[in-house]
């Protein structure tokens, strides 16, 4: 007699299905999805010059990869190579996810990897080196030999990764790269960014032997270093226009009010994603503004 699948073996494998796509979610990261494919949005609307630029399919693409998939690749390495330290770490009680490395996770990732591969088949050249810099970076933040995670300062400044993803998208778009000055800012904001998130785990990673830049330098001279790097970034966005150099000044005022205060910055450290929305907001409707004049919108 051939063998029957029970109802109880079938609720077994849907509840597996739903757990594994639940910990991949878990794994991405949810609340940092737009550190990526923000970039992304706001670049498009700087580089576009009409409406019609606004919706191209190569760019709606790159943010479908980047806002999922590309997640799954970066938080995904960095799990697997991560797991003996994160049994430390308390952050992966709740808000995040510690490694199940069965073949369906690991399998996600390669596949995660190997989308991306496809990107180069539907972007410009002139958008290659930055996606090639993201992908590199992406692993290589993680993964051996590299591991920039564990190198004070090379951390921080690996984490450039994040607007890789932005100036490739804006190379799509305009056929040419944004300004040197404004990658710089750009750069120098994810490396405040870094470090700032970084200082909850100053005590896990020195009970883990981990050396980061925020271990090297303590909190009270992170702060400092947070703040200066915010500080560059609103002088250099200030270069390409006094606006966007005035809206960034509400990073190191805001590293500076949870230095100051008595405001746990492990709790400040969930505050970033709605502060960054807030901002990345800002500056594309301000993009948007120069293709439709807000007063031809209300008028």
């Amino acid at each position: 007699m051939g063998m029957t699948r029970t109802a109880g073996s079938e609720n077994n494998t849907d509840d597996s299905v739903s757990d594994r796509l639940w910990y991949l979610i878990t794994l991405s990261r949810p609340r940092f999805w737009l550190y990526l494919a923000g970039p992304i949005v706001v670049a498009v609307a700087a580089a576009a010059s009409t409406t019609n630029e606004l919706f191209l399919p190569v760019s709606l693409l790159l943010f479908a990869y980047f806002l999922f998939p590309a997640n799954i690749l970066l938080y995904g390495v960095n799990d697997l190579y991560d797991a003996e330290i994160d049994a430390e770490n308390p952050k992966k009680d709740d808000k995040e996810a510690r490694w199940q490395g069965d073949w369906s996770v690991l399998t996600a990732v390669i596949v995660s990897g190997v989308l991306g591969v496809g990107l180069f088949f539907i972007t410009p050249p002139v958008a290659w080196p930055w996606l090639i810099g993201f992908f590199m970076l992406a692993v290589g933040y993680s993964a051996p030999p590299l591991r920039f995670k564990t190198t004070p300062f090379a951390d921080s400044i690996s984490n450039g990764l994040y607007i890789l993803p932005g100036v490739a998208a804006y190379a799509v778009v305009a056929g040419s790269n944004p300004p040197l000055v404004a990658i710089a800012a750009a750069w120098l904001w994810t490396m405040g960014m870094h470090t700032f998130s970084a200082i909850p785990d100053i005590g896990p990673d020195r009970r883990a032997g981990i050396e980061t830049t925020a271990t090297w330098l303590g909190e009270t001279r992170t702060y400092t270093y947070v703040g200066g790097c915010w500080l560059l970034t609103a002088a250099l966005f200030a270069m390409v226009t006094p606006l966007l150099g005035a809206l960034m000044i509400v990073y190191p005022l805001f590293v500076a009010g949870v230095a100051l205060s008595d405001v746990d910055v492990t709790r400040a450290y969930w505050w970033f994603p709605a502060l960054n929305t807030v901002v990345g907001a800002l500056i594309t409707m301000g993009a948007l503004w120069q293709i439709v004049p807000v007063w031809e919108v209300i008028g």
